[in-house]
């Protein structure tokens, strides 16, 4: 997601919060990385780590929770190597503190971690981490190279309020679904059909109107009626 300075910060935090957390972030849409514009970066990050140290974690079942655990032992093994390594590499890491009663179970503690680019990734994690990088206002084409260049291609999110930028992401940027001023998860069946390009797929979107003949075989049968005896022209009629 790329968030420049005429974004509204209420709506900015709202929706990274919703998009890099609901789900315990295990959606394949869900927010992996955030770019702030350098000029308001700062205010912008304090309030989503306002946000942040407010969700609640504990058991899917039960309503009030926010972050539930990832799926098994070992995507909490991979997430917690990652974050531990970028702590290793001098990242900037905040994480919030497991309850007791979510220790023994698969659940990772929410975090943000600051990155200088997407670059500094390897892999896409999947999980409730987030990496925030920033960029100033003139690097904004360099921005959406550096993410075109992963090759995947599936979610971006854009916060912005001048229409030039808009067009702008949305002309250059190779990804299948493009939201803007709005969470980047939760795809509508049948008015937002889903999917990628690039390493994300390609193809027919899941909810969209070409979806099902890709489950579709096309036959084709040709038979030479003159070498059966017939007339072509008397039969082309």
């Amino acid at each position: 997601m790329i968030v420049d300075s005429s974004a509204l910060p209420e709506q900015v935090t709202r929706d990274v919060l919703a998009s890099a957390f609901q789900s315990a972030g295990q959606r394949c849409s869900a927010l992996r990385v955030l770019y702030l514009q350098d000029d308001v970066a700062d205010a912008m990050l304090a309030m989503i780590k306002g946000g942040f140290e407010a969700l609640v974690i504990g058991s899917p079942e039960d309503l009030a929770s926010d972050v539930g655990p990832v799926i098994d032992a070992e995507a909490k093994a991979k997430l917690d190597q990652h974050v531990a390594a970028m702590k290793r590499a001098g990242h900037k890491v905040w994480q919030r503190e497991l309850p007791k009663a979510c220790e023994a179970g698969h659940f990772v503690a929410p975090t943000i971690i600051e990155i200088a680019s997407i670059r500094d990734l390897a892999n896409e994690n999947f999980g409730p981490v987030l990496h925030v990088a920033r960029f100033k206002a003139d690097q904004l084409e360099q921005v959406i190279a550096d993410i075109n260049a992963c090759q995947f291609g599936l979610t971006l999110g854009l916060h912005s309020r001048i229409d030039a930028t808009r067009r702008l992401v949305e002309a250059k940027a190779r990804v299948g679904n493009f939201y803007v001023n709005r969470n980047q998860i939760g795809a509508v069946v049948g008015s937002q059909p889903f999917g990628g390009e690039g390493l994300s797929g390609t193809g027919p979107k899941a909810g969209g109107p070409h979806y099902l003949a890709r489950f579709a075989t096309e036959r084709v049968t040709c038979v030479d009626t003159t070498a059966a005896g017939g007339n072509a022209s008397l039969m082309a009629g």
